[in-house]
């Protein structure tokens, strides 16, 4: 991999952590945990990794709240 492919999987990795904290934080609020959110680690297992978000599995609770802040006006 060449120093630009070097960065520039760099700042997609940074990119794919800050969004999934920001993820993270605007569930929390709004009383929702998925447990399994985080990047997907067989994404990164490349030789230019281009990161992928595990939003993983839930319960069927969790998926209802979810849903419903989804139809939530802005």
């Amino acid at each position: 991999m060449t120093a630009d492919g070097k960065r520039h999987a760099v700042v997609c990795i940074e990119q794919a952590e800050e969004t999934v904290k920001e993820l993270r934080d605007a569930l929390t609020q709004a009383g929702i945990t998925l447990p399994s959110l985080g990047i997907d680690p067989a994404s990164l297992a490349r030789e230019a990794p281009c990161p992928r978000i595990e939003l993983g599995g839930c319960r069927v609770d969790t998926a209802a709240r979810l849903a419903a802040a989804l139809r939530r006006p802005a």
